[in-house]
Parts: structure tokens; C-alpha cells; sequence
């Protein structure tokens, strides 16, 4: 992994997984997402799956020494060799050094942090109108992209349903949970002079070029 390493940070709900599978159309580079990598342990029915699952429907986040493990094996990879765009990792300080220390002994590093910055009315409007495929997985959004018809999947027609993190009450767990373990990241990359604010609520064509232009500049 000799190529751009960019870390994106900001609150559950701020479009960091969008913007991310914008950035891999334009940069080639592949998308490396925590949550993606223990739902996929989940389906395939796995100890780790379950272990990650039962913390994030609490909206919790999983411990440090499990998620660190899994995602270095992952960007380890070949198809990671020229860069990666790391998504919900590193969402701790302790994780955060723990990848510094990787990258340090391969010779590499961190090359930008976008902090995607999303209020947190517009974080619990947008989260509560959340609504996932039972069949194929594929997402909505009540106000920003509904499906043609309520409750239907458009896709492949499946039942939609709200998941457990995506009710009220969890939602504002996960910011309390944001603030406490994720948000001492801003300072930690602020002080390595990486971290670049974007502004979150603008049009997702609009983030998609603000992280594209930090992300040029810091090469």
C-alpha cells in the first residue's frame, strides 16, 4: 500500500459510506469499511460477525482489539498496494495509534482526514428515515430517497425494513457514543496537520468535489 490513504471521519449518518463508493469511481482505489467487513462476517455466520453485530445494534462500538485485527488483515491485501479509503476505522484513539504504528513499520502513511461535518438534527433526520432490503440489502431513505413504493424494495421487490441502530433512541446513543470515542480523532489528526473539514449538509455532488479537491491537494 504505497498509494493515497484517506481516512474519513464524521458523525453516523454524515454520507461517509456514499461519498466513500463516490471516491473509489474516481480515485480507483478500494473502499475498506468496518461495518461492511462484519456484516459480511455476519452472513456468513461467524463468531466475529455475531460479537460485532450484538455491539452495533446497540449502537456501540466494537472493541478495539477485534476491529484493528480485521481491518489490517483486509487493507493487507494486494488490491490495497496503490491506496485505500478507510471508512468507520479508525473510530478510536487506541485504534487510531494502532494503525499509525502498522503503516510506520511498512514505511507509510496517513495521507488526508476528511471530517464530513453533518449537525445533529440533520444526523437524526436522516437516520431515523433509514430503511434496508430484507432480501438483497439495498438502502433508502425516506426523504432523500424513497422507494417507488412504501415498504417495497425497488430493486427486487423484498420487504424494507428499519434496523435496530436506526430507531430514535439508538440514534442518540450513537452520537453520545461518536462524541466520547470518535470525535478525540479530530484533535489527533488536526495536530499531524491531516484533518480538512467538508461540509456535510451540502449536496452530495457538492461533498463528493470538496473531498476530491482535499484529497488532491494533500498529495
Amino acid at each position: 500500500m504505497n498509494g493515497t490513504v484517506v481516512v474519513l471521519l464524521g458523525p453516523p449518518g454524515s454520507g461517509k459510506g456514499t461519498q466513500a463508493k463516490r471516491l473509489v469511481k474516481t480515485l480507483g482505489t478500494p473502499h475498506v469499511s468496518s461495518g461492511d467487513l462484519f456484516r459480511h462476517h455476519l452472513s456468513n455466520e461467524t463468531a466475529l460477525g455475531k460479537l460485532a453485530q450484538s455491539y452495533m445494534e446497540k449502537g456501540e462500538l466494537v472493541p478495539d482489539d477485534v476491529t484493528v485485527d480485521m481491518v489490517m488483515e483486509r487493507i493487507s491485501r494486494p488490491d490495497c498496494e496503490e491506496g485505500v479509503i478507510l471508512d468507520g476505522f479508525p473510530r478510536t484513539l487506541t485504534q487510531a495509534e494502532a494503525l499509525k504504528k502498522a503503516m510506520d513499520s511498512r514505511g507509510q502513511e496517513v495521507t488526508v482526514v476528511p471530517l464530513i461535518r453533518v449537525s445533529d438534527e440533520e444526523v437524526v433526520r436522516r437516520l431515523t428515515a433509514r430503511r434496508v432490503c430484507e432480501e438483497c440489502g439495498a438502502v433508502y431513505n425516506l426523504v432523500f430517497s424513497p422507494p417507488e413504493e412504501e415498504g417495497v424494495c425497488d430493486v427486487c421487490g423484498g420487504d424494507l425494513y428499519q434496523r435496530e441502530d436506526d430507531n430514535p433512541e439508538t440514534v442518540q446513543h450513537r452520537l453520545y457514543t461518536y462524541y466520547k470515542e470518535t470525535s478525540p480523532l479530530i484533535g489527533y489528526y488536526f495536530a499531524q496537520d491531516k484533518l480538512v473539514e467538508i461540509d456535510g449538509e451540502r449536496a452530495v455532488e457538492q461533498v463528493s468535489e470538496g473531498l476530491l479537491e482535499a484529497i488532491r491537494e494533500a498529495r
